[in-house]
């Protein structure tokens, strides 16, 4: 009687680490070039930004969803013939879910949606949410040429999220004094406008959010 051969399941970094092994040995091949410690990080968390298909994914189970809609948990083996025999691709798309979320669609439309999704959370109203970035310490100078860059912005229908940067101890100031020192920019700019969110705090510091009146 014959052993069944054993699946072996490999973490997603060994693959990560396999992808970028063979871009480099291309340039290596072309090129005579090698890929810089940075470019391989960057490479490596495109790809742990990037949902798993087909043959990378590693779970041994898969929640599937098919073009009907649900079918239960099933082999990803199983999951994978049944992409292949519909002509799409199978797209984890809930990787931390226990067993993973799989769904047989084509990978090139998911792609598409998830890039609407995208775009969709970062407009406003007509425009996209545009980020400008101040300091305690930012001249007066600076803050109008920061103000006059915010009101192209708003004139073509962009919000505009204005950060106040802080380091270290400056974080533990006075927030009404951080507020005042994060809305000396507003009084620069030209046109007329309305603050949409106030006294929101982010990883850095205080934001506002306005957009145009």
């Amino acid at each position: 009687m014959t052993t069944p051969p054993v699946k072996i399941v490999r973490p997603a970094s060994f693959y990560h680490k396999k992808c970028v092994h063979a871009i480099e040995s291309r340039l290596v091949q072309e090129r005579g070039t090698f890929l810089f410690r940075p470019i391989k990080t960057a490479i490596v968390n495109y790809l742990k930004k990037e949902a798993r298909i087909n043959q990378r994914i590693t779970a041994p189970e898969v929640r599937l969803i098919g073009p009907e809609g649900n079918l239960g948990v099933v082999k990803t083996s199983e999951a994978q013939d049944m992409a292949k025999a519909a002509g799409l691709d199978l797209i984890e798309i809930s990787p931390n879910a226990t067993p993973p979320v799989a769904k047989i669609m084509d990978y090139g439309k998911y792609k598409y949606e998830e890039e609407r999704k995208i775009k969709g959370t970062k407009k406003g109203h007509g425009g996209e949410v545009r980020t400008i970035r101040v300091g305690l310490g930012t001249s007066d100078h600076d803050l109008e040429m920061k103000a006059k860059q915010a009101a192209t912005f708003l004139e073509r229908g962009d919000r505009i999220k204005v950060d106040l940067f802080l380091r270290g101890r400056s974080k533990y100031l006075d927030k009404a004094f951080l507020r005042e020192r994060l809305k000396r920019i507003l009084i620069f700019i030209p046109i007329p406008h309305k603050i949409v969110e106030d006294g929101k705090w982010g990883p850095r510091g205080p934001y506002v959010l306005i957009e145009k009146a």
